[in-house]
Parts: C-alpha cells; structure tokens; sequence
C-alpha cells in the first residue's frame, strides 16, 4: 500500500505493485489470444419449435479466465485496506467492490476481438487496461467513507458502469449475437451496473432487489429493441437511457426526494437517449 510518514487514512492509495502485476497479466492474457489456435466448441440442444446453438472459442474462454482473474487480485488488492480490516462484519467485505473490475476486464477484450490485429489493436489494448488500472484505483479509494476523494471516486465509476454497460450492447448487437444468448447477457450486465451504481450512490446500501427489478425492465427494452433496423450505436444508447433512468429514479426515491425532483433526471436521460439514437441511425 502507498502511503508517507504521517498519511491520514484519508490518503491510501493501492500498492503500485500489485496492481502493475494484475494489469501486466491481463495484457498478456489477451496478448496470448492473438497467437493461440483452439478449436471452435458447438454446443446444440434442439428444442419443440428452436434449435439453440452457442459457440465457444479462445476469446470466450479467455474472456470468463480473464474476469475470474481481475476478482481475485482486487480481492488481493482491496484485502490491506484499512477500512476493511476495522470492519469485522462481511456486508464490508470487499466483494462489492469486485463488480467493475471484473467487469472492465472481461468487456476489455469484446471490442478487441472485432479489431485486426494492428495499431489500432494495441492502442485500444493500451486503452482498456488504463481504464482498468483507474477503476481498482477509483474502487480503492472509494471503500474509505472518510476519504476526501471519494465522491470523486464514486462519480467516475458510476460514469465507467454505464459507459462500459453501452460497450457491452453495442458489441454483442455488432457482433450479430442471438436475441436468446444477448438478453441474458445484457440483464446481467444492467443488474450489475445498477447494483454497483446504487451501492456508490447510497453510501454503501446493499440493493440487490431493487436492481434485479431494474434490470428485469431493461431487459425488456432490449427485447423490443434488439432486432429493430437501427445501428449497434443506437441500440446501445436506446438500452442505456433507460437503464440509467431506472437507476436515477430508485436513488430518488430512496433518498425521499420530491416527486418532481425524483422523475426530473430520469426523464432527461431518456430524451437524450432517444434524441443520440436518432442522430446515430
């Protein structure tokens, strides 16, 4: 951990170390799948009336290891702070703060994987890993209810989930992925954001019902949206509104804003949305 004579414990910052080993082995991870050759896995099942097919290659593999990988070294990361050693109940354990990690990582590598491979390859390779290098620094520093820094913090990783939320939809719509294998995806992923999203708002409130509820209803969306004849852009921002919206509206209320106030964000994200989905088209 970094720190100088005298630091207060609203100063910690993650061991430099530490985090260049993660963010070293996540580069070589997806480095590694440029050069490895396996065979392409099909797994059928034929249903009455639908045939589901998924394929598995190096990327998914990689991919699921990758996440798997960037959860346990900001387990390893987060485990010294201070704050989480002087709390012994496990609501405080650092698991919430796993989320977007393991999220940026896995989704680092889904615009990199429809790239060639070239300049253009590295520098969104360069790209992905500093912004996961600022996502374990911004989570680090957002366990310290004390610390200076933290909303700070807490506003650049909420900004991180929803943009990574729209990388995800608007690569699996560009990648041509199936309704049936893109929507379980996608409600997980808005589960996660929100989830993330409310715990950083709310001052650590562990909503796991309420996110499952937003993340029902934008799954909804993105079955409605998915196949119409609109860019992966476009899409991606017609699921993003309302996922935000959903998260706006729930923080105002639980915070028993006045009505108007509680709906006034929302209904701002969700024309802007509409009016960026009609300029991407």
């Amino acid at each position: 951990m970094v720190k100088n004579p005298g630091m207060s414990r609203s100063q910690y910052l993650p061991d430099i170390d530490r985090v260049s080993v993660l963010a070293g082995m996540i580069t070589l991870a997806y480095i590694l799948t440029r050069f490895i050759n396996v065979p392409v896995r099909e797994l059928a099942l034929q249903l009455p009336g639908i045939y589901l097919e998924v394929q598995i290659n190096v990327n998914t593999l990689v991919g699921v290891l990758v996440a798997g990988l960037t959860a346990a070294g900001a387990n390893w990361i987060y485990h010294d702070h201070p704050d989480l050693k002087s709390r012994g109940d496990g609501v405080h354990r650092p698991f919430p703060y796993l989320i977007l990690p393991s999220l940026t990582a896995l989704l680092i590598g889904f615009p990199l994987n429809q790239l060639p491979f070239g300049v253009n390859w590295w520098l969104g390779m360069a790209g992905g890993v500093l912004v996961l290098v600022l996502v374990l620094i911004g989570e680090f520093i957002s366990i310290g209810s004390e610390d200076v820094r933290q909303p700070l913090a807490a506003a650049g990783l909420t900004a991180v989930s929803f943009a990574l939320y729209l990388v995800l939809a608007t690569s699996l719509r560009t990648g041509g992925t199936r309704l049936f294998l893109a929507l379980p995806g996608l409600t997980l992923g808005a589960w996660m954001v929100s989830l993330r999203v409310l715990h950083l708002r709310l001052h650590g409130q562990w909503l796991v019902y309420e996110s499952a509820m937003i993340a029902f209803i934008v799954s909804q969306f993105v079955a409605a949206f998915y196949y119409w004849p609109v860019t992966p852009v476009a899409f991606g921002v017609l699921v993003l509104g309302p996922s935000y919206a959903l998260t706006s509206l729930f923080i105002g209320l639980i915070e028993e804003k006045p009505l108007r106030q509680a709906l006034s964000e929302p209904a701002v994200a969700i024309l802007v949305a509409i009016g960026v989905a009609i300029w991407a088209s």
